[in-house]
C-alpha cells in the first residue's frame, strides 16, 4: 500500500485520542512512512485499567519510523487546543492532516444518563471535533496552498436518522452524529480551499482497551484497529478533492482490491463479528 504516489512521508498529522487504540494505530501506520505525529490526548500517567499514555504512544511512533510530539490536551479546553496547534507548528512547521479520533461513550438511556456524562460526550465528540478543526484550519489552508494534499478525517458514522440508532442511547447518538455533521458541513465549506474532509467508521466492533470496559463485549468477536488504520491510510494518501464521504472500513478496502480481511480478525477464521452501531 506504500508507493511513491501513496505516502505520508514528511506530512504532519494532528491526531486526537492518539495515546491508544484506533488513534495510535493510525499514527503508527503513518509513522511507517516517516510522518510527524502530534499525539494529542489527556493520559500522561499509566492506568492499569486503560493502558497507554501520550509518552508510550510517542515511543511506539518513533519505533515505527516517525517523529512524535506528545502533548497533554483536553480538547474541551479551547486554549489548550490552540496551544497544541501552536506547538505543532513550532516543532514541525505546519499541520497537513487532522484526525478527529477522540470520543467519549455511554450506552445509557435517558434516565440513566447524568447530565455530567451528557456534557462530557458532547464536549469531546461534537464540540471537540469542531474546536480542533477550527484551530487547525489556518494551517490546513497553508498546506493546501503549498500543494500538500491536506485532509480532515473524523472517526464517525454515516448519518442515519433512524429511531433504532437513537432510542437505546439518545445522548451518545446525538454526540456521535454531531461529529458526522461536522464532516458534512466542513466538506462543503472547505472544498474551496482544497481540503478533503471525510469520515471513517468500522462495520464491526473494534478490539480496544476502551471497548473492553463495556460490560458484555467479547473482544474475540471483534476486528483489530489495524483495519481502520489501513483504511484511513487510503483516505489520507488519496486526493483531497475526494471529500464529503462517509466510508465504512471494509467497503473502502474492497474498493482498493483488499478483500481478504482475515488478518484483522482478533480470532483468526472468525466470521461472526459483533456489528458496530450506526451501520444499516
Amino acid at each position: 500500500m506504500t508507493t511513491p504516489q501513496r505516502s505520508l512521508k514528511g506530512k504532519t498529522l494532528f491526531i486526537t485520542g492518539a495515546s491508544r487504540g484506533i488513534g495510535l494505530s493510525i499514527a503508527k501506520r503513518a509513522a511507517a512512512d516517516g510522518a510527524n505525529i502530534v499525539v494529542v490526548a489527556k493520559t500522561t500517567d499509566p492506568n492499569p485499567k486503560l493502558p497507554g499514555t501520550i509518552h508510550s504512544a510517542a515511543e511506539e511512533i518513533r519505533a515505527a519510523g516517525g517523529q512524535a510530539l506528545p502533548l497533554a490536551v483536553d480538547i474541551r479546553d479551547d486554549e489548550a487546543v490552540a496551544a497544541a496547534v501552536a506547538e505543532a507548528v513550532k516543532t514541525f512547521g505546519g499541520i497537513d492532516i487532522l484526525v478527529n479520533n477522540a470520543s467519549a461513550i455511554s450506552l445509557t438511556d435517558t434516565e440513566q444518563t447524568p447530565m455530567k456524562r451528557f456534557d462530557l460526550m458532547h464536549g469531546i465528540n461534537a464540540r471537540g471535533t469542531f474546536a480542533c478543526t477550527q484551530a487547525c484550519l489556518p494551517e490546513l489552508k497553508k498546506s493546501a496552498a503549498a500543494g500538500r494534499n491536506p485532509h480532515v478525517l473524523t472517526m464517525s458514522p454515516p448519518l442515519s436518522m433512524k429511531t433504532h440508532w437513537f432510542a437505546p442511547h439518545t445522548a451518545y447518538s446525538m454526540a456521535k452524529y454531531g461529529m458526522s455533521m461536522c464532516t458534512l458541513g466542513h466538506a462543503g465549506e472547505f472544498r474551496r480551499y482544497g481540503i478533503g474532509v471525510n469520515s471513517l467508521w468500522p462495520r464491526t466492533a473494534i478490539a480496544t482497551a476502551a471497548l473492553q470496559m463495556i460490560p458484555g463485549v467479547d473482544l474475540k468477536l471483534c476486528r483489530t484497529p489495524e483495519i481502520l488504520s489501513d483504511a484511513a491510510y487510503l483516505i489520507l494518501t488519496g486526493p483531497s478533492s475526494e471529500t464529503g464521504n462517509f466510508h465504512i472500513d471494509d467497503t473502502l478496502l474492497a474498493q482498493h482490491g483488499i478483500t481478504d480481511l482475515d488478518k484483522y480478525a482478533v480470532t483468526p477464521g472468525n466470521r461472526n463479528f459483533i456489528p458496530d452501531f450506526f451501520v444499516d
